[in-house]
């Protein structure tokens, strides 16, 4: 169901404080490391916040509303984003680390479906060695959503075997929520059974397409669904189908950042 809203109805998600804070804290992420090694202070990655929140606020002319609801507080908010910056340099130290690739854009195709995805971070180790790195703005999950929020590790690390021909060593989340990071050494089965599983939910947004039978399941993460009150799990009303849903529906091609990145 939140496939359908997102890619065939179209519905938008507008950005919210805590989405549009992890924008920027990504950002500055980003950003840091074009400066020498020796540079990449905490007080270096502060004075970046400015720059890079009127930058994002230029392309995303909506995000600057937010700030509105803070009624003048705009320090204090800037100064959370400061704060998890704050963490980050608790849990990793950017002088020691020269990544391979920053935002890097992977895509693959396996049998016909293109999978492709942005990845935050990706380190490469003189032998070779791949650690794929995301960055996260929350608080890590419990044990019993863990094996979800390694799925999206897994699809990079499945895209990124795909294409270079070489499982990456290390997947690793970085939560600065609450200063924590969880990791994982992914082997080819478990890759391959990620493949079946990316497959798996192909077929059945095809076959959703063919009968128009789309099902919510709903979880915990409905609390946080922008689309909740026209979802029939919540009581609400779908809006009616486009008339080339089937069409956009198949489009074959799965991004990372759609649905595991959440």
């Amino acid at each position: 169901m939140l496939y359908r809203f997102r890619v065939i109805d179209k519905l938008p998600s507008p950005p919210t404080t805590a989405t549009a804070r992890g924008t920027l804290v990504h950002a500055v992420l980003e950003r840091l490391f074009d400066l020498p090694a020796h540079e990449r202070t905490i007080d270096a990655a502060v004075g970046l916040v400015p720059q890079e929140w009127d930058r994002l606020a230029d392309e995303e002319p909506a995000m600057l509303d937010l700030l509105k609801e803070h009624d003048g507080r705009t320090d204090e908010w800037f100064a959370g984003a400061a704060g998890l910056l704050q963490t980050w340099f608790g849990l990793e130290d950017p002088t020691r680390l020269e990544p391979a690739e920053r935002e890097l854009y992977v895509e693959t195709e396996i049998d016909g479906l293109v999978l492709r995805g942005y990845v935050d971070r990706l380190d490469v180790a003189p032998g070779g060695a791949m650690r794929v790195v995301d960055y996260k703005t929350g608080r890590s999950p419990s044990e019993h959503f863990e094996a979800k929020a390694l799925f999206q590790m897994k699809f990079y690390a499945l895209v990124l075997w795909r294409q270079r021909g070489v499982i990456p060593k290390r997947l690793q989340l970085v939560y600065l929520g609450n200063s924590e990071i969880v990791a994982y050494e992914p082997d080819e089965q478990d890759l391959l059974g990620t493949e079946r599983k990316v497959k798996a939910l192909w077929a059945a947004i095809e076959r959703a397409a063919s009968t128009g039978d789309w099902r919510p399941s709903p979880s915990r993460l409905c609390d946080w669904c922008d689309h909740r009150p026209l979802c029939p799990a919540w009581g609400g009303t779908p809006p009616p189908l486009p008339v080339d849903a089937a069409e956009r529906a198949v489009d074959p091609t799965v991004t990372g950042d759609v649905e595991v990145d959440d």
